[in-house]
């Protein structure tokens, strides 16, 4: 068990860390990425995870953080994921993750606070944790790029936008997420 938790914390500092590894840091033309267009491409990321979440949930921009070279992006869930529907929701974002080509870099098993940590081809850390009262929150941490200003997202949120104030509680509920019966299996054919 602590040779677990001492790997789900190595990750978390590497995911924390963001800055510094090495890859392609290009912005798809062949020049360098500046962070306003790895904010960017942080966004597309977390637009496409949500995109791929079914059925919908609703969310909200959590804080935007600046480092010297490096941006981190996150959305803090406000959909109501029950107990039961965890592991179901993390199960559809490992799922879509691993479909766009992601690496998996660990996973957090802590029924009361699960994570998945992932990186994809172009280093960016991707992650999904559950924290205080079940709220689901993700983040992408970029790599580090060419320094440049960064505007804040410019995603619609899916419900009011908590931006510049502190994020509620969950509290939106959902037939399907809130349920609190785990999600059947499909029989096998």
């Amino acid at each position: 068990m602590r040779a677990i938790t001492a790997a789900v914390a190595t990750v978390a500092i590497l995911f924390a860390a963001g800055c510094g590894t090495s890859g392609d840091s290009s912005s798809g033309d062949g020049t360098e990425m500046n962070m306003q267009e790895a904010a960017e491409k942080a966004d597309k990321i977390l637009d496409g995870t949500f995109a791929a979440i079914k059925p919908a949930i609703h969310w909200t921009h959590g804080e935007s953080t600046e480092g010297s070279c490096d941006v981190s992006r996150r959305r803090a869930v406000m959909t109501i994921i029950s107990s039961e529907r965890r592991g179901s929701f993390l199960g559809v974002v490992e799922r879509y993750w691993k479909s766009q080509g992601y690496r998996q870099l660990g996973v957090n098993r802590s029924a009361k606070s699960p994570a998945t940590y992932f990186k994809t081809p172009d280093d960016f850390n991707v992650r999904l944790l559950f924290g205080g009262n079940g709220q689901a929150f993700f983040e992408v941490a970029t790599p580090c790029v060419t320094k440049s200003s960064v505007s804040p997202p410019a995603t619609d949120t899916v419900g009011p936008n908590y931006a510049g104030s502190p994020i509620p509680d969950p509290n939106v509920p959902s037939e399907f997420w809130s349920a609190a019966t785990s999600v059947p299996s499909s029989p096998s054919t």
